[in-house]
């Protein structure tokens, strides 16, 4: 089998601007009195081959890459960055809008006791984000940073102010919605010392964003100026902690919430208790209507605006992700509580070395609705009662235990309730039959030597709906601080088509130098949705080659 030539430009361009910005950091330390110059860089390239097996994409453009090059400089109060990005042509699972480079990220910032002012491109959260979150994930594609001015006032101790103007990252573009917003909050516990000196610490804030947009819509009427406010506290003491945020956001008809002119609102409340050996969170949630974006007819995830808290435990194990929670912004109730419990050591059940068990359970319910009259209004009842529909629930225990100084052992059990419809279609009438799963995980870490480490998973889901059971065994050897080598497989023995019963083998190796990382693999990726707290996006079927590069500096 014979590279193509386009993949070695590639691999050659990565290894060269990595070098680069090696020397350059190297050169800029001995120049610390004209300031200092930090950065990252990452590059993922991938080299798709045909798999009809796995019914794998066919693609044209049989190479593709995304790379970042982020560049902070720094004097004193002042800093300005920038950061080039090329997707050329974008991964697999990247909106094709992304195709290109550029620079579409740059700003310039000044701090000091009292103000910061930044100019260009910023992130920012007001409160949980339920009616503002500027963030950046790459893994799901998502950047919707704000390009404007942001403004950040400390007048008094303890009072902390700020406001923001601007229009959101499209793409290469910008969104055609302007907002504007502002936030305000409160530390008691710093503008009141005696409340720090008994352990109290209080605050309570608030926020509002508006967005303005024009009206193009030739069938109906709709409001030019949506505004959006909320309310939070949150209260610690002696290991108790207690939060929670309400939002309002006024009628906002657009594709995402059926053009509904009902107003929209979000309740979050969270609470937790830890002392040594035991911690307990409990955590609630109420949306409806509450999908904010920062124009009126987006695609799946982009233009977000809002970011509604996920209650349910986000799983790394490779096989409870097949099956990831989304938040459903049109209408959901949640609730979810923790408990974590160390067996203390040299006792009967905690071993010589202590115990640890965490109990996890997580439920999600749809919200009733009755439409009036008008199809665009509707009356929903605040609390879900027995005729509700289940979304999502989750029940899971996990065990982990020192065995011995060398040896150390997880046991998980997962026991998952999915509404594929619901969560992946948006459907409540659905016929796809939800998912009934029963997860098995076992890991093991053993320390061959002082700096030699092996590590392997067994996972198995049992399962009779969507595509059937499921097992996956994991291996990976690491000779730290320098190499890793994994490798792994997953096996759809349960797919109800004998055809589909593939194995997604992967193996991979990584080296890492201070703050510099290559990894090359080899496998297939299954399709399904790809999640990081609450937020998903579709991952297609590939097989192929992977190069990554990662360096801070």
């Amino acid at each position: 089998m014979t590279l193509p030539f386009s993949f070695f430009k590639q691999l050659l361009f990565s290894l060269l601007l990595l070098s680069f910005c090696g020397i350059f950091a190297q050169n800029n330390a001995a120049q610390n009195n004209a300031g200092s110059i930090n950065g990252s860089f990452q590059s993922d390239t991938q080299w798709y081959f045909p798999d009809s097996v796995i019914n794998a994409e066919t693609v044209d453009e049989e190479l593709a890459s995304n790379t970042f090059l982020q560049l902070t400089y720094q004097r004193g109060n002042f800093s300005a960055g920038v950061r080039y990005e090329a997707y050329l042509n974008p991964l697999l699972g990247f909106r094709g809008e992304y195709e290109g480079q550029g620079i579409p990220y740059r700003f310039a910032s000044y701090t000091s006791d009292k103000l910061d002012l930044t100019v260009g491109n910023f992130y920012d959260q007001f409160g949980t984000g339920m009616i503002f979150r500027a963030y950046q994930e790459w893994t799901l594609g998502i950047d919707n940073s704000i390009d404007g001015v942001r403004v950040a006032f400390r007048p008094i101790k303890g009072v902390y102010l700020k406001g923001l103007v601007g229009k959101q990252r499209r793409f290469w573009n910008k969104s055609a919605g302007l907002m504007r917003g502002a936030d305000g909050e409160w530390f008691l516990h710093e503008s009141f010392p005696k409340l720090a000196e008994k352990h109290w610490l209080l605050s309570v804030g608030g926020s509002v964003m508006n967005r303005y947009l024009q009206d193009d819509n030739i069938t109906l009427v709709l409001p030019e100026n949506v505004s959006a406010f909320a309310g939070r506290f949150s209260a610690s003491k002696s290991g108790f902690n207690l939060n929670g945020e309400y939002a309002y956001k006024i009628n906002d008809p657009f594709s995402k919430n059926n053009f509904t002119y009902n107003s929209g609102n979000g309740i979050y409340l969270n609470a937790n208790y830890t002392q040594k050996g035991l911690g307990v969170s409990v955590s609630a949630k109420r949306i409806d209507n509450m999908d904010f974006r920062s124009e009126r007819n987006p695609l799946i995830e982009e233009l977000t605006l809002s970011f509604l808290p996920p209650t349910t435990l986000q799983h790394t194990w490779r096989l409870p992700t097949l099956y990831p929670y989304a938040t459903q912004p049109n209408g959901e109730f949640g609730y979810q509580f923790d408990v974590f419990y160390t067996i203390p050591k040299k006792t009967p059940l905690g071993g010589k070395y202590g115990t640890q068990i965490s109990l996890n359970h997580s439920r999600i319910m749809g919200l009733n609705k009755t439409y009036t009259d008008s199809i665009f209004l509707y009356n929903v009842e605040f609390l879900p009662n027995a005729n509700s529909k289940l979304y999502f629930r989750d029940f899971n225990l996990k065990i982990s235990r020192k065995m011995n100084k060398n040896l150390k052992s997880t046991f998980q059990y997962i026991n998952l309730y999915y509404d594929k419809g619901v969560i992946e279609l948006g459907d409540d009438n659905s016929a796809i039959p939800p998912v009934h799963a029963n997860i098995f995980v076992l890991e093991n870490t053993y320390k061959i030597k002082r700096k030699q480490n092996i590590r392997n998973e067994l996972q198995l889901m049992l399962t009779n709906e969507d595509l059937g059971s499921w097992a996956m065994a994991l291996l990976e050897y690491s000779v730290s601080p320098h190499w890793y080598f994994t490798v792994f497989d997953e096996w759809n023995f349960g797919n109800p088509n004998e055809n589909r019963r593939a194995h997604y083998y992967n193996t991979n190796v990584a080296y890492v130098s201070g703050t510099n990382r290559i990894g090359f693999s080899y496998g297939r990726q299954r399709a399904g949705l790809l999640c990081v707290g609450g937020i998903c996006r579709v991952v297609p079927a590939a097989n192929g080659f992977t190069l990554t590069l990662t360096s801070t500096f």
